[in-house]
């Protein structure tokens, strides 16, 4: 595809107003600059300051940039073609952008930002996955209610693989499973056997004896790679799992296991890996979704958090000459890995805004629907009173991990979303290995998030009586 052809309708450049400046939202304020169809002139996070701080780290003058405490002096920086930067959404919301990035990762702040700019009329490019996983089919719902788009972000795994396997299924292949690396490589130094990951190293000498799987079974090989790292390095991260509920809402694929298989392989292992547990895999079904671990030596070339799928190879003429040109096959020759070893954060974001904007696409297509919830499990006991601090970069909660399962409105007895529990106060215990239910922490009913979850689980709950009644 050409995309200077693709794009060839859109006149005039796609104003937007980014909000929040961490990695993403500063890889997006640095592309921008050079986009011709693309401006990024207003920034909002915690503070007016700090979004001028993120403007000038992304190359912007310092003379350009107007720090505004109020929506008047929004509006005159704005008129004055200056560089907008604010500490809340209320002071820019009034300004003539296109699109809102939400890039905070607050599930509670990125529910009302996206919820403000509908309002607004502007659409809303979804960078959060964590108020995704818990109301995006809702938000998504309500954009186009009010005639705007709500979509996620190429740039990041959820967007790039619904891409991948949309793709796929209009060229008639049979998809095994899709997925994603984990965001961190484990780099093997296989002269001292030490593996390096996200900037710890640990001494695992024993992974150079499960490093080549020869002729044992791939599965069994990984099973002892996951013994082994899973010794010194955790095997499960949640955002991994929220991603790939996104694209299991939008695409209608499922978990094999709720907790995903996440092997540790290298990539050629991955069309065996991921194969049917007929042909030796894991898989024990089609349309899956999970995760892997990429294993590498320093020289080699990384996964990058790409995406793959795993598809049957059907025309057996036509995969024995793929395979002659590198791709990646398996051994039975059944089943073959498609990838995209990349995503680039900011840097790619502008084509779903693009698409947004310029041409009323979102990228989860036209049946984003709750299909599956990441729920909160308790990795320990948890005791009543405990609360479930979300932190760090990944926006994890100690003690807490995650699954994916089938969807189901609020109840007291049935899982709670992952995202929702954030920063919630249990208020009965939890022993591990328990899922925490709805009922089981304190939810203050002002919760912007817990309003627009009760509403989405109410939208399609009519959705499924219309579809119902359609049927007949």
């Amino acid at each position: 595809m050409n995309f200077h052809a693709h794009y060839a309708s859109i006149k005039k450049p796609v104003e937007t107003c980014l909000v929040g400046s961490g990695s993403f939202g500063q890889s997006f304020l640095g592309q921008a600059r050079r986009m011709k169809l693309v401006n990024a002139r207003i920034a909002v996070d915690m503070t007016a300051d700090g979004a001028a701080r993120a403007m000038a780290s992304a190359g912007i003058p310092a003379g350009e940039i107007a720090t505004c405490e109020t929506a008047a002096e929004a509006k005159v920086a704005w008129d004055g073609g200056r560089y907008v930067a604010a500490g809340k959404l209320d002071t820019v919301i009034g300004l003539p952008f296109d699109v809102l990035i939400e890039a905070t990762g607050g599930p509670e702040a990125a529910t009302r930002h996206t919820l403000a700019a509908i309002a607004a009329g502007k659409h809303v490019a979804l960078v959060s996955k964590e108020a995704d996983s818990v109301v995006g089919p809702a938000l998504a719902h309500l954009a186009k209610e009010k005639g705007v788009v709500v979509t996620p972000v190429d740039g990041d795994q959820p967007s790039l693989l619904i891409a991948l396997v949309t793709w796929a299924e209009v060229l008639g292949l049979e998809i095994i499973a899709a997925g994603k690396s984990s965001e961190y490589d484990f780099v093997l130094d296989a002269k001292t056997g030490d593996v390096a990951c996200n900037g710890v190293t640990k001494p695992l000498p024993e992974l150079r004896e499960h490093w080549l799987a020869g002729e044992r079974p791939a599965v069994s090989v990984s099973a002892e790679r996951a013994r082994i790292l899973g010794s010194a390095f955790p095997l499960r991260a949640v955002p991994d799992l929220c991603e790939m509920t996104l694209v299991a809402n939008a695409t209608g694929l499922s978990a094999d296991t709720p907790a995903f298989h996440s092997p540790p392989a290298r990539i050629p292992e991955l069309a065996d890996l991921f194969a049917g547990q007929r042909q030796g895999g894991l898989i024990s079904g089609t349309n899956r979704v999970d995760v892997f671990h990429h294993i590498r030596l320093a020289e080699e070339a990384s996964f990058a958090g790409g995406v793959f799928i795993v598809v049957r190879c059907e025309d057996d003429t036509t995969w024995e000459v793929l395979a002659g040109k590198g791709h990646v096959v398996s051994r039975a020759a059944g089943t073959a890995m498609i990838y995209l070893p990349r995503h680039l954060l900011g840097v790619e974001a502008a084509t779903s805004v693009l698409d947004a904007v310029g041409l009323g696409r979102s990228g989860y297509g036209d049946d984003y629907r709750p299909r599956h919830d990441l729920v909160a499990v308790a990795q320990r006991d948890l005791p009543a009173g405990t609360v479930l601090h979300m932190g760090g970069h990944h926006h994890n909660i100690d003690g807490v991990g995650a699954e994916m399962r089938p969807a189901a409105a609020l109840a007291a007895e049935r899982p709670a979303p992952f995202y929702l529990i954030a920063d919630r106060k249990l208020t009965r215990p939890v022993k591990a290995g328990e899922a925490i239910k709805f009922g089981d922490v304190e939810i203050d009913e002002s919760s912007i998030l817990l309003q627009t979850r009760l509403r989405q689980d109410a939208i399609f709950a009519e959705n499924q009586v219309e579809r119902a009644v359609g049927a007949r």
